[in-house]
């Protein structure tokens, strides 16, 4: 136990300040547009009646209702319409492509949806920092290898790389599902690089708690 003394003894350095306690969503000075679409707007009320807020990569996109409605259109086909892909199976490729391109709004923002849907903090840690030390499947082992090829090397990409995925289950249609939710997320990652993105505080500590563990 510290003495009185050791505890009223001053901490050397200096504390760092509180991040992301507000500011701008990104560097860029592009105020919302006045004219978004009705579809848009009901889009960005659906948001903060279902989440609570509106996921600052759409206020990044909302000075133009064009692009906007193109991104979110994209999106959600992607990551939530039918695909031989489970929706975690896809947030965990837009994890481990975020890590490979160090994106912090990605990686903060779909951590924690893996983290949410998985129920596994723990796992959502290893996407964001070296899939390679999860316990994994051999399809989520192939899923991510290949959507990691396709981000660090994509001109070595070949039938070999399909081969896996075949070989470990997935379909025609599950292998363009993978590609394009990883070609997807470069994109996005170098987007929200380039123009600073934040993402939105509560990310940070959504679905932390660890569950307990099962007697052996």
């Amino acid at each position: 136990m510290a003495s009185e003394r050791e505890q009223a003894r001053p901490e050397p350095g200096e504390t760092p300040v509180p991040q992301e306690a507000g500011g701008p969503v990104t560097a860029l000075d592009l105020p919302p547009a006045a004219d978004l679409s009705p579809a848009m707007a009901a889009y960005l009320d659906k948001c903060r009646e279902k989440l609570g807020f509106v996921p600052n990569v759409l206020l990044a996109y909302a000075h133009d209702s064009a692009k906007l409605e193109a991104f979110a259109t994209f999106y959600n086909d992607l990551m939530l319409a039918p695909s031989g892909l489970s929706k975690l199976e896809r947030e965990m490729i837009a994890v481990a492509v975020s890590s490979v391109n160090r994106c912090y709004y990605c990686l903060t923002a779909h951590g924690a949806a893996v983290r949410g849907l998985s129920g596994d903090p723990v796992l959502g840690e290893l996407m964001a920092m070296n899939y390679r030390a999860a316990d994994l499947s051999p399809r989520h082992r192939a899923m991510l290898d290949f959507a990691v090829a396709l981000s660090e090397a994509p001109w070595t990409v070949g039938e070999a790389h399909r081969d896996a995925l075949r070989r470990a289950g997935f379909a025609e249609r599950d292998i363009w599902d993978v590609a394009a939710v990883a070609s997807f997320f470069n994109m996005s990652n170098r987007m929200a690089s380039a123009v600073d993105m934040r993402p939105n505080r509560s990310y940070h500590a959504d679905a932390r708690a660890l569950p307990p563990l099962t007697e052996a």
